[in-house]
């Protein structure tokens, strides 16, 4: 189908943006390196393109079953000489406006709630802002793409938490798209660091340096996406076993952290999180892969007593890799009084990322299945991630 797309002058692009994937995934799918077989992919492609259900296996969409009601012709009002008649677009000013005030309710509510009390709005957000962009001309679409870049991007770390990150990847792309035409190098510069942390995530240690380094070169990269840059290519050589280089660049961004900034060129991003503590959060997991857990238990406990609690979705985190520190310490007991925390606070914001770094820490006590509180632990944690009822 994306082939007869394609010969019909439907570029994969276009197809990406309807269904909601990446242009370079539509593009293996042409090619026949990739395949789509997860049923939600499937009913996002029907959706996005119209197909109806009865041709890919799936029962019929919403939409197909809508029969439109015939209505009594009435006489089109005449338009308003102000441009604010019935049918006028949506006021872009006004909505730019009103986006850039709701955008720290929405980082909060990630932060202390978890993603899934952020998706929809945003999504909402975003989709509009498409629209209007589209239709919109000069100074208006410029603000526009600035506040889309900015919305788009956050969408992405929305997904990746919530463990899509097929979707992640695409509103990153469309984040790093509407920068680039927006001019907000800024932008551009802090979605290079998202691209590289996405990669970190996905084990690809390779792509998450190249991708760190280019952010650390960009032209709009300020104070801080330096660091957090920084801190990302230091995970990469992490991920790839060398230390050297790892704390080279943790040190570095420890101490562009803790520089003084007045710069503010940035103060339209969520970087309050970008500080020495988010920084040794981060170097005290590389440490666990370095083979060094008790210098890791030691940073992680120090650095949570100082996290300010409305980052309590990242607090999940957090703990989970301190309960696989304390595990491959030996330290059973400390590890599982840490992840229950830990799995209580996962459960809540619904974190993909933090039940991942629990099942890693699962891995880790393994070997002390026959101590009564892994067991006990150990059984809770598969029925969460089952998604079995269970006592909260």
């Amino acid at each position: 189908m994306f082939r007869l797309l394609k010969t019909a002058g439907i570029y994969p692009s276009l197809i990406a943006r309807a269904c909601d994937m990446t242009p370079s995934r539509v593009g293996e799918v042409m090619s026949g390196k990739r395949r789509i077989e997860k049923i939600d992919l499937i009913e996002r492609i029907a959706d996005g393109l119209h197909i109806p259900g009865r041709m890919l296996g799936l029962a019929s969409r919403s939409w197909e079953l809508e029969t439109p009601v015939r209505q009594p012709r009435r006489r089109q009002p005449e338009p308003s000489t102000d441009g604010r008649g019935p049918n006028a677009p949506i006021d872009a000013e006004l909505f730019v406006s009103h986006l850039r005030g709701a955008m720290p309710g929405h980082y909060k509510a990630a932060n202390l709630l978890g993603s899934r009390h952020a998706l929809d709005p945003v999504t909402r957000h975003v989709r509009l802002l498409d629209h209007l962009q589209q239709i919109a001309e000069g100074r208006a679409r410029d603000e526009l793409l600035a506040i889309g870049a900015r919305t788009a991007e956050f969408l992405g770390w929305l997904n990746q938490d919530l463990g899509d990150f097929d979707r992640a990847l695409f509103w990153s792309d469309r984040a790093m798209e509407w920068a680039q035409e927006a001019r907000d190098d800024v932008m551009a510069a802090y979605v290079l660091f998202r691209k590289s942390n996405q990669a970190t995530a996905q084990r690809n240690a390779p792509k998450a340096v190249s991708l760190a380094r280019a952010a650390q070169r960009s032209v709009g990269a300020t104070h801080r996406i330096r660091a957090l840059a920084a801190q990302q290519e230091a995970q990469g050589h992490a991920m790839m076993g060398n230390p050297r280089f790892a704390q080279a660049k943790f040190d570095e961004a420890h101490e562009i952290a803790a520089a003084p900034d007045d710069s503010h060129a940035d103060d339209a991003l969520d970087l309050a999180y970008c500080t020495p503590t988010y920084i040794e959060m981060q170097r005290a997991n590389c440490l666990i892969e370095l083979g060094d857990p008790h210098t890791a238990v030691g940073m992680f406990e120090a650095e949570l007593r100082v996290l300010p609690p409305v980052y309590r979705n990242d607090q999940g985190v957090y703990l989970s890799r301190l309960a696989r520190a304390y595990a491959v310490s030996g330290e059973p007991e400390q590890a599982v009084a840490a992840a229950d925390r830990a799995l209580s606070i996962a459960v809540d914001t619904e974190s993909a990322r933090a039940m991942s770094e629990l099942s890693t820490a699962g891995k880790a006590l393994q070997r002390w299945s026959a101590v009564p509180q892994v067991a006990t632990f150990t059984h809770r944690l598969a029925l969460m991630s089952s998604g079995s009822p269970l006592d909260r």
